[in-house]
């Protein structure tokens, strides 16, 4: 196998060594394709925060894959099944893990491309616990989304939103593209989607938006809406997004703006207007098991989202590309193939 090995911020090498064999309840999964988001940057950067990355480390959080072999005590009903799989790797025993909130687990963050072995290789060792199954005819090039849809899934089950509500989506990034379609399923009376990309206004209808607004044009829509997810990750989407909220509305946060940065959310605001915070950070199974079915049912498009498709090779410019700032530039898949 080939993997990507992340040495030190900014240092890495391809390293070439023979899978070993599946171990009790794990299983091997060639992957197909890896993507890279802004937390993959972070790795890369060396700007994660302490404790959520383990150097030397493979990333890899969002993938897509075929498995090959299973270990003891896992399924064999899993060979050959295209799947996806969870990242957090939770002790299963804690009062959290009992609950459902995985994400939660009071064992510590353990996390597949973080701080465990990810997916930018040829092949992915994880327990077989955490794969969701997909359909035979399943895109694994579009399933490579799954994790970001897993997340934003996160956001729309705490989010709540209801049919004949007011709501909006703030970023018009793959997180931001897919929260629309999930927003857009529980039939809003507005959904509206702001950003500073024009490009994606066309995007954003065809999703289900019903109005594009840039940020320099929210005067009039302040403090209407029922329901608002952020998914741009920026300390002023943050506050964006808490504006447009009427009194009692709920906000869900799903961002992480840089250090240093995440000011200006006025509590007493908050309070006064009995705005309702709920944050995302990952997904717990509920959240994966609702993302996988809506996709399964062919009701979430996502490879639209993909615009670039680089051997492992090019982890390099693959990596640029993520941070280059360019709206040519949507989700960009690693293929280890």
């Amino acid at each position: 196998m080939t993997a990507l090995v992340l040495d030190a911020p900014g240092a890495f090498h391809l390293d070439h060594t023979a899978p070993a064999a599946p171990g009790p309840g794990d299983a091997l999964v060639r992957v197909h394709a890896s993507g890279i988001c802004g937390s993959d940057r972070e790795v890369y950067e060396g700007n994660r925060p302490e404790g959520y990355v383990r150097y030397p480390v493979t990333p890899g959080h969002e993938w897509s894959g075929t498995v090959e072999a299973v270990g003891a005590g896992a399924p064999e009903a899993l060979v050959g099944r295209k799947v996806v799989g969870e990242g957090f790797r939770n002790c299963q025993v804690c009062d959290r893990c009992h609950a459902g909130e995985t994400t939660l687990c009071t064992a510590g963050y353990e996390e597949t491309g973080f701080t465990r072995p990810g997916a930018m290789a040829t092949t992915l060792t994880l327990p077989a616990r955490l794969l969701h199954p997909l359909s035979d005819d399943a895109d694994l090039s579009a399933a490579a989304l799954l994790e970001p849809a897993a997340c934003i899934a996160a956001a729309a089950l705490k989010a709540n939103a209801q049919p004949g509500q007011r709501v909006a989506v703030v970023g018009t990034g793959t997180l931001g593209m897919i929260a629309v379609q999930f927003l857009a399923a529980v039939s809003p009376a507005e959904l509206l989607v702001v950003g500073t990309r024009r490009d994606r206004e066309q995007l954003s209808l065809d999703f289900g938006a019903t109005a594009f607004l840039t940020n320099d044009r929210l005067d009039d829509v302040r403090g209407g809406f029922d329901i608002v997810i952020e998914t741009a990750g920026s300390a002023p989407a943050a506050r964006t997004s808490a504006a447009l909220l009427r009194r009692g509305g709920r906000l869900v946060l799903t961002g992480i703006p840089a250090e240093g940065t995440a000011d200006g959310l006025d509590p007493t605001d908050l309070v006064v207007r009995q705005i309702e915070v709920r944050t995302v950070f990952g997904a717990a199974p509920d959240a994966w098991a609702h993302a996988v079915r809506v996709f399964d049912a062919g009701l979430l498009t996502l490879l639209p989202l993909v615009t670039h498709e680089l051997p492992l090779s090019d982890f390099a410019t693959a990596i640029e590309l993520v941070g280059s700032g360019d709206p040519k530039v949507g989700k960009v898949l690693l293929r280890p193939a």
